[in-house]
């Protein structure tokens, strides 16, 4: 689904300033994730990506401005714009701190089975002890993801 949509998406962002990287739970292979694909699209500014809101809603993305309270650096884009969700495109600067975590973290679960069976697990747990909270979900997630980092990145 990643590759199909990768394709789409570089109509859109296809110069060579942009990258479009598979990121998430689905972008590591035998962990649970839920049925979402998550997309990171970087840019050398959030100008260049807003420059192509237009465009993301003819291929039936809906831009959510309201995510940038909490991450003013990312634009948040969900596709179908009609829920449930098969898409969500995080587009941010290239040279940011959240491309590097974000493909850093992906990175360190491909590269080591047992770490992402540790993850897939904690995910699981987690799911059933929060439910629809996903604030909470995703706090509870945190101190592990830092912990991959901090070795990832020694």
């Amino acid at each position: 689904m990643f590759e199909a949509e990768r394709t789409v998406l570089a109509e859109i962002f296809r110069s060579p300033a942009f990258r479009i990287e598979h990121v998430g739970s689905t972008a590591v292979p035998g962990i649970s994730a839920k049925p979402i694909v998550d997309i990171l699209v970087g840019a050398r500014s959030l100008a260049a990506i807003e420059a192509r809101i237009p465009a993301m809603k003819t291929l039936d993305y809906q831009y959510v401005p309201e995510h940038e309270a909490v991450l003013p650096q990312r634009r948040f884009f969900g596709k179908p714009k009609v829920r449930p969700r098969q898409f969500h495109v995080h587009a941010i600067e290239i040279d940011s701190r959240f491309w590097a975590e974000h493909l850093l973290f992906r990175d360190a679960l491909r590269a080591d089975r047992g770490l992402a069976a540790d993850y897939g697990a904690l995910k699981i747990e987690l799911a059933a002890r929060f439910g629809d909270d996903r604030e909470a979900y995703t706090d509870a997630k945190a101190p592990f993801i830092r912990t991959v980092l901090q070795n990832a990145s020694k």
